[in-house]
C-alpha cells in the first residue's frame, strides 16, 4: 500500500462542538497535504470547507441527524438539502435508533430513503450506532440500508456510550458484520488511532475510515515505510 492509498481511505474528520474556524482551516490544509478523501465537519462549516478545498481534490462530507439520530424526517431532509446547496459532497446520516429497537422497520427505510433522494446522488453513509445495537439489529439495520438505497453503512458517530459498558466505536467484528450483511461500502469510525488500527479495519472491510487522527497515521505510515 503506498501513502496515496492509504490517504484515500480518510474521511479526516473534526465534528467537535467546539470546533473554532481556526480549526477547520487547520483540517483542510492537512486534508490537502496528505491527500485525504474527504474532510468531514458539522454542517455550519460546510461553506468554509468546500472554499478553502476549492481547487483541490479533497471532497467535504457533513452529518445530518447528529448524532443522536432523533430528529424527524422532514428536519433531516431540509438539513441534507441545505448541506447539498451549501457545497457537500456526501452526506452521513444518524439512523432513527429508537424506530430500529421498536421494530419499526418501515420507518426506519423511509427514513433513509428520503435522505438519499434529498442527497440527489450524492453518497449517502447511513451511521447505525453499533454500540446500542445487538448484532440481529446491526444486521437488520445493513439491510434497511441496502434497500433504501444509500451507498454506505458506517459504524458508529463517535459520540455514542454503549450501555453495557463495551466499545462505543468501530470494532472489527462489527466491520466483518456489517461487510458481510450489506455487501457494499462500509465506513469505520470512532476509535481508529494508530496505523495497526487502520490496516486492520481495512483489511476486515472497511472501504472507508473516519477518523480525527489520520495526519498521526500517516506519519506513522512514514516512519514504517521510510518516507513517502
Amino acid at each position: 500500500m503506498t501513502k496515496k492509498d492509504l490517504a484515500k481511505y480518510f474521511d479526516h474528520t473534526n465534528l467537535k462542538p467546539f470546533a473554532t474556524e481556526t480549526d477547520i482551516k487547520k483540517l483542510c490544509k492537512e486534508a490537502k497535504k496528505y491527500g485525504f478523501f474527504s474532510v468531514c465537519v458539522n454542517p455550519s462549516y460546510v461553506r468554509l470547507a468546500k472554499k478553502l478545498l476549492k481547487g483541490s481534490d479533497v471532497k467535504v462530507c457533513t452529518v445530518v441527524g447528529f448524532p443522536l439520530g432523533a430528529t424527524t424526517t422532514e428536519t433531516k431532509v431540509f438539513e441534507t438539502k441545505q448541506a447539498i446547496k451549501n457545497g457537500t459532497d456526501e452526506i452521513d446520516m444518524v439512523i432513527n435508533i429508537g424506530a430500529l429497537k421498536n421494530g419499526d422497520y418501515n420507518f426506519v427505510k423511509k427514513d433513509i430513503q428520503k435522505v438519499v433522494k434529498a442527497a440527489k446522488n450524492k453518497p449517502v453513509k447511513v451511521i447505525i450506532e453499533c454500540c446500542y445495537l445487538t448484532d440481529k439489529e446491526k444486521e437488520k439495520a445493513c439491510i434497511l440500508t441496502k434497500k433504501a438505497g444509500a451507498n454506505f453503512v458506517k459504524t458508529s458517530t463517535g459520540f455514542g456510550k454503549s450501555p453495557s459498558g463495551g466499545p462505543s466505536g468501530a470494532t472489527l467484528k462489527d466491520v466483518r458484520l456489517m461487510k458481510k450483511t450489506f455487501g457494499g461500502d462500509v465506513k469505520a469510525a470512532g476509535g481508529i488511532r494508530t496505523l495497526e488500527q487502520a490496516i486492520e479495519f481495512i483489511k476486515a472491510g472497511a472501504t472507508r475510515l473516519g477518523c480525527s487522527a489520520s495526519v498521526e497515521i500517516m506519519e506513522e505510515f512514514k516512519k514504517k515505510k521510510g518516507g513517502y
